[in-house]
């Protein structure tokens, strides 16, 4: 049976319903479920009050009322359609369908489960090895930019598994927190699983005392607790456990420790069976608690209110000046008796303590965490020794950046001398395809089609597909070891000059992989004038779709020293962001630039399952991109190439070319572009280009093609020679580099910032790849 589920406050006068879940936070929930509100309870809904709140209803032969605040927290399944006139065979006010109960055990055995926890805690680990799912995991902060979810089954029960971006608390600062805290208070998860590093508790857990301040139903799961063991120190999870008022279990989610451990006490709290859980207060000191509770009385007599919030919580936020808190009070009608009160505390608590009222909070919380840690928690003696090691020789004022240009450079010969091999394997195997369906294929245009259209434009991508795995091996191994953060430390000097600091610089790190991420991990930034500069200057990191045309260029003109010169068009990415972030730090983004603040995690081994799922998730997303926008694109290239047939010429001539549909686009562009060295056939590439980089290659491929030879990518490097210099290639490479980033980069800028900076990214970085190529070319030609 299909059923909707619906608020109780939905349903209309006379209607029947049974209660599914309650959700809500602690003291109301448990007062609603007293009061009779129990999975699978019918309850009739009598009346609506004359201004529509409160409701009347029936349950269990009495008649009570609610707010329609409180009835929005009741999940029910109206079933007045659904039952029979005559059935009165009803036990203790439940419908004793089969169908009616199978539902309603169905949905009520779905558990919301909330991933929240500091970033390098480990929450996508636990969220991949629990759910089976295959998310990129980082050693660093702001891998997870949005919620992700996971659907599963566990035991009878089935799970949806959110992971939340990390973050180090729940206030207003960034745009993680406030998603985060939004998320909690709106949604109303089941259970939030707070994700603790166990290698780092005290910093860990002051998200965890917010959390406690928000009253929910919590579990949490001690992550990375291998590295505690191997340190030496001992924590006794067990005490902590009954001092915090929620179970606590130790994981190593990396290799799945203790994920089934977690995923029973998520069941327990979810279903009120856990022993351990209640609610603590954080006591914040005498003058603090006194505040608290006389800016808690006025809050409390907003039931709209405190049925979706712990009123302590709100005062408590409230004391703090938190403005999103101030916005929800604001709707009170008390809000004035609210607002008094909380600025007369302010003032009594600054006045007293000389200190604002948000550091007296601060730090009583994490009075309370080493409290807590001193009955529980005995540090090891080797703690961190190997990290601090290590850093003594990769963050060393000296040696830090030369050791990263250096794992830079390897990074880049890997990817042609590593991949050279597979590449080769690839190509022969596509020549010989495109060969052998030349000859079974009758003469014609379907054969042209799928020869020199299919099998050359993607083909002459997909050779490409071993190099992008090395990329992306490399990147994946800077991250989950925790180099990536190092590597911001490093630049942090750097990129304050331009106008940002070194956090900053990991998304732009990650845009060597691919500009789609790279815009998103800005989200981590908590100034939207660095998240604005940062996602402007990332288009000219130079993301792996544009390797293929770096590595079928450079092969063809730069053999002897591929892996510096393409080493110096990544480079060239980089001075052209330094300069355009200077530009703009100068002109639109005067404002300074925040201070640099970014953790530096223990080095970690990676695990091989991370980072060869990592380097597969990219390689599937690159072959996807194979059969759908450039498969596409390549079709088309080749229509536009192979008519008119009437044009006088024979077909497969440089001449039918030149007068194909295709050859007078080029010719149109041709003026615009040949003050840069480039011909027309280089102006289609460049058009083709703008939906994705990849397609350039594509482009050559079908462009270029000799028809008398082999069609592969040695053919193609034979092809485009007399047509290049070295000089045209290197000003070409810096074209594709800096133009028009690719259309889904646009639409990400365009859904992080808005349109008129989307626009401003295509018209500058379009216009400056002119003039950079333009310099290039008459300046080489001079020498």
């Amino acid at each position: 049976m299909d059923q909707k589920f619906l608020k109780l406050s939905d349903i209309p006068t006379g209607n029947e319903c049974l209660v599914v879940k309650v959700h809500g936070h602690g003291s109301f929930r448990n007062r609603i479920i007293e009061m009779g509100f129990v999975k699978g309870e019918k309850v009739t809904v009598i009346k609506n009050a004359p201004l529509k709140d409160p409701i009347e209803y029936k349950l269990m032969d009495c008649h009570l009322s609610l707010r329609r605040s409180e009835a929005d927290l009741i999940e029910v399944m109206d079933v007045t359609d659904h039952a029979a006139p005559d059935d009165t065979a009803l036990y203790n006010g439940t419908l004793p369908g089969d169908s009616f109960k199978e539902i309603i055990r169905t949905h009520a055995h779905t558990v919301n489960v909330a991933l929240v926890g500091n970033p390098n805690s480990g929450k996508t680990s636990f969220f991949n090895r629990a759910a089976g799912m295959r998310e990129k995991v980082g050693n660093y902060g702001g891998v997870t930019v949005d919620a992700k979810k996971a659907v599963f089954k566990y035991k009878n029960y089935t799970i949806n598994l959110i992971d939340l971006p990390g973050t180090y608390s729940i206030t207003e600062y960034t745009p993680e927190e406030i998603y985060v805290r939004k998320y909690i208070s709106e949604e109303h998860p089941d259970v939030v699983l707070n994700v603790v590093d166990a290698s780092n508790l005290e910093r860990n857990l002051f998200l965890t005392t917010q959390l406690i301040d928000m009253n929910i139903r919590m579990v949490m799961a001690l992550n990375m607790y291998d590295e505690l063991s191997r340190e030496g120190a001992v924590l006794d999870y067990h005490f902590l456990e009954q001092l915090f008022g929620f179970p606590i279990v130790p994981t190593t989610a990396s290799s799945g420790v203790g994920i089934d451990q977690v995923l029973e006490r998520v069941i327990e709290v979810f279903e009120d069976r856990s022993e351990v859980t209640r609610h603590i207060h954080i006591h914040y000191g005498e003058g603090l608690e006194e505040a608290i509770d006389r800016v808690k009385t006025p809050i409390a007599s907003n039931k709209v209110l405190t049925d979706k919030f712990a009123p302590r919580y709100l005062a408590i936020k409230a004391l703090e000046s938190d403005r999103m808190v101030r916005e929800l009070l604001e709707k009170a009608p008390n809000f004035a008796k609210i607002d008094e009160t909380s600025n007369l505390c302010i003032q009594e608590l600054t006045r007293e303590y000389k200190e604002d009222v948000k550091t007296l909070i601060t730090n009583a919380k994490y009075g309370f965490i080493r409290g807590a840690l001193n009955e529980t928690f005995t540090e090891g003696k080797r703690k961190r020794h190997l990290t601090n090691a290590i850093d003594t020789v990769l963050t060393n004022q000296w040696l830090g950046f030369p050791v990263l240009l250096f794992f830079m450079w390897v990074m880049f010969q890997a990817t042609f001398y590593l991949g050279e091999f597979p590449m080769t394997w690839i190509d022969n195997g596509m020549a010989a395809l495109g060969d052998w369906v030349g000859r079974v294929m009758a003469p014609g245009p379907l054969n042209d089609l799928v020869v020199n259209g299919i099998i050359a434009g993607v083909g002459g991508v997909l050779v490409f597909l071993p190099n992008i795995l090395i990329l992306f091996f490399f990147i994946s191994l800077l991250e989950d070891t925790g180099y990536m953060a190092r590597a911001a430390f490093i630049m942090d000097k750097l990129m304050h000059k331009i106008g940002l600091h070194g956090k900053s610089f990991i998304p732009l790190l990650i845009g060597f992989g691919c500009n789609v991420p790279a815009i998103m991990a800005t989200r981590t930034l908590e100034s939207r004038r660095d998240r604005l500069l940062t996602m402007l200057i990332t288009p000219f990191m130079s993301c792996s779709a544009r390797l293929p045309v770096y590595i079928l260029l450079v092969s063809a003109f730069f053999a002897a020293h591929r892996g510096l010169v393409l080493l110096s068009i990544y480079a060239a990415g980089v001075v052209v962001a330094i300069c355009t972030a200077l530009l703009l730090k100068n002109t639109l983004f005067k404002k300074v630039s925040a201070p640099f603040v970014m953790e530096l995690p223990p080095y970690r081994m990676p695990t091989l399952r991370n980072t060869v799922t990592h380097m597969w998730n990219k390689g599937v997303q690159y072959l996807r991109k194979m059969g759908t926008i450039i498969l596409f694109a390549s079709v088309i290239i080749w229509a536009l190439g192979y008519f008119p047939q009437d044009s006088g010429f024979a077909y497969g001539t440089p001449e039918h070319l030149e007068h194909s549909y295709i050859g007078r686009i080029g010719k149109t562009v041709e003026p615009v572009i040949a003050p840069l060295g480039f011909d027309w056939k280089m102006g289609v590439s460049i058009v083709t280009g703008l939906a994705a980089k990849e397609i350039v290659v594509s482009s050559m491929g079908i462009l270029y093609h000799a028809p008398d030879t082999e069609e592969n990518t040695a053919a193609l490097t034979e092809s485009i020679r007399p047509e290049f210099t070295p000089l045209v290639a290197y000003g070409f490479m810096l074209f594709v580099l800096i133009y028009f980033p690719c259309m889904a980069v646009v639409a990400a800028i365009r859904k992080e910032a808005g349109g008129k900076w989307a626009l401003f990214t295509i018209v500058y970085t379009t216009a400056l790849a002119w003039v950079v190529s333009f310099l290039v070319h008459r300046i080489g030609i001079l020498f």
